[in-house]
């Protein structure tokens, strides 16, 4: 590590064209450029410059070292200014995973506002309602309901919404609610119990043995909106199938549902992660 530091202070020392001008660049005393040049000339064996009080001037040996050094320190400082590029602009890659009915609602918008303010942004998006595997599939970002119970990944709360018992318009208001098919998905399982809730009339419990399971929020809606069953809508999609599905008891309300950033990094934050949370979770705040 010292023999890099050497070659570099020594490339500094000649474009600055004096040790005194080095140390001024580099911000640090004379005494710690000049002690570094030494160690690097008798480390080499070699004279690289030739030094009086007024001049300095490069030996054949210092003028072929020069060159490398020059080469070194070209791409350290390249290396950092494409560091700084990256903390300044998000830059490169990103994938992100959400359920379907957040990635259509929520993540697409956003995510076509940020390649067009960052165009050197690159996202791939995985729309799923399973929890797919972060290292299986090298996801950067996960948009969830719920906390997850892994300790890998870092967690950050984004906001809220409400889940709505919805039914096609017509079958809800001529089938009682006990005699409705009930479509769930795949995280709910077979036995489906609601508790909704109304501040002034109470709660009503809801218990039935589900009809149909999928594995999808859209061939759930479908069938929903087909008037095969009645099942889970969250609120902020509710408005893109109005008025055809309604909900069931419009006077009562399902318990919040809490949205969750999820990413893989233990340390520092890639700045395209950053920008994608903060801008889902305003859009979000917008929603809700």
């Amino acid at each position: 590590m010292n023999r890099l530091r050497q070659m570099s202070i020594f490339a500094r020392i000649v474009e600055a064209g004096s040790i005194s001008a080095a140390a001024d660049t580099l911000e640090v005393s004379k005494s710690v450029v000049s002690q570094h040049l030494k160690a690097l000339e008798t480390e080499l064996g070699l004279t690289l410059l030739k030094r009086t009080t007024r001049r300095q001037t490069l030996t054949e040996a210092g003028r072929n070292f020069y060159s490398r050094c020059k080469d070194l320190n070209g791409i350290i400082d390249a290396a950092w200014s494409e560091a700084q590029e990256l903390v300044e602009e998000p830059t490169g890659r990103v994938r992100i995973t959400a359920p379907n009915a957040l990635m259509e609602t929520l993540i697409t918008p956003i995510i076509g506002d940020l390649m067009q303010q960052y165009p050197r942004l690159e996202p791939e998006l995985i729309s799923s309602d399973q929890h797919i595997d972060f290292y299986e599939h090298d996801i950067d970002l996960a948009i969830r309901v719920g906390q997850s119970k892994s300790s890998n990944l870092k967690q950050r709360r984004l906001g809220q919404f409400r889940d709505v018992l919805c039914g096609e318009a017509s079958l809800v208001s001529r089938v009682a609610l006990d005699d409705l098919n009930y479509i769930s998905n795949h995280w709910q399982g077979r036995q489906i119990h609601h508790v909704l809730t109304n501040t002034k009339e109470g709660s009503v419990e809801y218990h039935k043995e589900a009809r149909c399971m999928t594995n999808s929020f859209h061939s759930s809606l479908s069938l929903i909106s087909q008037g095969a069953g009645i099942g889970l809508v969250p609120d902020f999609y509710l408005p893109l199938v109005s008025p055809k599905l309604v909900p069931v008891l419009p006077n009562h309300h399902l318990s919040l549902n809490s949205i969750y950033a999820l990413n893989p990094f233990s340390h520092s934050v890639p700045m395209s992660v950053t920008v994608c949370t903060q801008a889902i979770e305003q859009q979000l705040i917008k929603l809700v």
